[in-house]
C-alpha cells in the first residue's frame, strides 16, 4: 500500500475510532480522580494541604490586611477634611476677632474724643485721622487727613487723649503738619491750675523716652506746686488756647539762682499711640477778641 501524501490546502482529519479511544481515556482519568482511589487520594490531599490551602490562607489575609489599610485610608481621609475645616473655622474666627478687636479699639478712641469734645465744649473742633509721621517712636511730628478745605489753618490747636497734642504748622488743600509739645523745638508757656503760676514747657525727645518733657521758669514763692500737680496752657501764651491739660508734675526742683524752679513733666497724651485727634479751630487771637 502506498502511503497517503497530504497535499497542501488540505485540512488535517482525525479518524473516528483515535477520536474515541482519546476520549475513552480521559473519561476514565476524570472518574480516577473525581472518585479517587487509594493511590491518587493521598498525593492529592498531600498537594492541597502543602500547596492550596497555605496559598488560601495567605489570599484571605492579604485581603483581611487590604480591608484594614483601606478603612484606614478612609478614616485618614475623613480626619484631613475634618482638619481642613476646623482650619478654616479658626481662620475665619480669628479674622472676626481682629476686626471686632479693631472695632473695639476705635469705639475706645471715639469715646476719648466725644469725651474730650464735651470736655472742651466752648470751643468748635473737626475729627481728623493720622495717615503719616516722622520716624521715630514717637508722634512728635505728623501729617493729618484735613486741611485747607476742611476749615484748617497754621497754629491752630490740636487735642486728643485728654490733653494738648501740638499746634498746625502747615497746611495743604487736604491735609496738614502737627507739630507736637514734645517736638525739640517746641516750646509751650503753661501754668499750674492750683497756684495758677507759669512754666515754660519745652519738648524733648531724648527725655520722653522715660515717659516726661522738661519744664522751667516756675515761679513758686510760696512753695505750693507739688507733685502730680495738674499743668495747663496759660492764658499768656501767644499761640495756644488757655485751660488745655498739658500733664502733671512728676519731679520739681529749686534753681540754683534760688528763684525759679524746673522738673518734669508726665504729658496727658500717650504720644506713641495715636490714630485720631482734634483740631480746635477756634484761633487764639479770634477767641481774645471775642
Amino acid at each position: 500500500m502506498s502511503p497517503v501524501i497530504k497535499r497542501k490546502g488540505e485540512k488535517f482529519t482525525l479518524p473516528s475510532k483515535y477520536l474515541l479511544f482519546i476520549l475513552t481515556v480521559l473519561c476514565t482519568v476524570v472518574m480516577l480522580v473525581t472518585f479517587g482511589t487509594d493511590v491518587f487520594d493521598r498525593p492529592l490531599n498531600t498537594v492541597v494541604g502543602y500547596v492550596v490551602v497555605p496559598f488560601q490562607q495567605g489570599i484571605a489575609k492579604l485581603g483581611g490586611w487590604l480591608s484594614n489599610r483601606s478603612e484606614e485610608l478612609v478614616q485618614i481621609r475623613i480626619l484631613l477634611d475634618e482638619n481642613m475645616r476646623l482650619k478654616e473655622e479658626i481662620a475665619a474666627l480669628t479674622e472676626e476677632n481682629t476686626l471686632l478687636q479693631q472695632d473695639k479699639y476705635e469705639l475706645n478712641k471715639l469715646r476719648e474724643l466725644f469725651s474730650l469734645n464735651e470736655q472742651y465744649g466752648e470751643y468748635n473742633k473737626v475729627g481728623a485721622r493720622i495717615i503719616g509721621r516722622d520716624s521715630g517712636n514717637w508722634y512728635s511730628v505728623f501729617i493729618i487727613d484735613k486741611g485747607e478745605e476742611d476749615g484748617l489753618a497754621a497754629d491752630m490747636n490740636v487735642i486728643a487723649g485728654g490733653g494738648l497734642v501740638g499746634r498746625i504748622t502747615s497746611v495743604g488743600p487736604n491735609w496738614a503738619r502737627v507739630t507736637s509739645i514734645i517736638s525739640d523745638n517746641s516750646k509751650v508757656s503753661g501754668m499750674t491750675l492750683s497756684t495758677e503760676d507759669n512754666m515754660i514747657i519745652s519738648g524733648d525727645l531724648k527725655l520722653m523716652s522715660s515717659g516726661c518733657i522738661p519744664f522751667g521758669q516756675l515761679l513758686d514763692a510760696q512753695n505750693k506746686v507739688k507733685e502730680g500737680d495738674k499743668v495747663v496752657t496759660s492764658d499768656i501764651s501767644d499761640k495756644f488756647l488757655p485751660n488745655i491739660l498739658i500733664g502733671y508734675i512728676s519731679s520739681i526742683n529749686m534753681d540754683a539762682n534760688n528763684l525759679t524752679k524746673s522738673g518734669q513733666i508726665v504729658p496727658a497724651v500717650d504720644f506713641e499711640h495715636l490714630g485720631e485727634v482734634l483740631v480746635i479751630t477756634d484761633m487764639k487771637q479770634a477767641v481774645e477778641e471775642n
